[in-house]
């Protein structure tokens, strides 16, 4: 293999897995780590995908977060679908978690009125749930993401450590049956991993677009999941896969 037809090679892989490791590079370019690291450097150099710690990942992925008002309209009618099918998860007195997905703004706006409390880093789940009277709603703090409308960073981090909660309802950017969760950025990754450690129940809205794809920064393997609720369009593979794995899969 000539040295610019494995350069092609490598910006593939990378660009189809969204990350790759030095290792596996090796193995399936048939040279040495030591090559691959130069050819790494060089491409990093061209633009054509940014070095990772022991790989690479793709300069696709690495950019930002989607904003809300485009997430709101892509595949609305399947998150509505989710959304609903996520509710009837929802209990009289349960404590709550909804991050700053659509698909968890979506819930909100069919939210029982029933007595229970709520804790969010969305701004647009806390305008939701505003006109809901039994409804307790408490809003994380922190640095104001305006393409997700939410609170990330430190201080959100911080506020989020003296909760404990029943359920948490999340989505993300990737669901890899290989390499788990994974979101946009670092903020939003970090604080769903926390998120994800306070909760008894953890629940993935995530619509069949978002399986085989690795988004930037990992978030947590699937087998911290305990339900996947998805769109009627999930394949029957992707579902046996995640039912061997221990999840309960649900299709909206």
């Amino acid at each position: 293999m000539l040295v610019a037809e494995r350069y092609e090679k490598i910006v593939q892989l990378v660009n189809e897995r969204g990350s790759i490791r030095v290792t596996e590079l090796s193995e399936l370019c048939s040279v040495t780590e030591e090559t691959i690291r130069r050819d790494l450097d060089r491409l990093e150099q061209a633009g054509r995908l940014k070095r990772s710690h022991g790989g690479a990942v793709s300069v696709k992925e690495a950019q930002l977060e989607v904003p809300y008002f485009e997430r709101e309209v892509t595949r609305s009618e399947e998150k509505k679908r989710i959304a609903e099918e996520a509710v009837k998860l929802v209990r009289p007195h349960d404590r709550i978690l909804l991050d700053a997905s659509t698909s968890a703004w979506y819930m909100a706006k069919i939210m029982p009125d029933i007595p229970m409390t709520v804790l969010t880093n969305s701004i647009k789940v806390v305008t939701e749930l505003s006109t809901k009277e039994k409804v307790e709603v408490i809003s994380v703090g922190g640095r104001l993401s305006p393409r997700s409308l939410s609170f990330v960073g430190p201080l959100a981090e911080k506020s989020l450590e003296s909760f404990h909660v029943d359920k948490l309802f999340f989505s993300c950017k990737g669901v890899h049956l290989e390499r788990g969760i994974s979101e946009s950025g670092e903020l939003q990754a970090r604080l769903k991993q926390q998120m994800m450690g306070m909760a008894e129940q953890k629940i993935l809205l995530a619509d069949s677009s978002k399986f085989g794809v690795q988004a930037f920064t990992q978030v947590a393997d699937l087998s911290s999941v305990d339900t996947v609720i998805s769109d009627s369009s999930l394949t029957p593979d992707i579902v046996e896969s995640l039912g061997a794995a221990g999840l309960t899969v649900k299709r909206a």
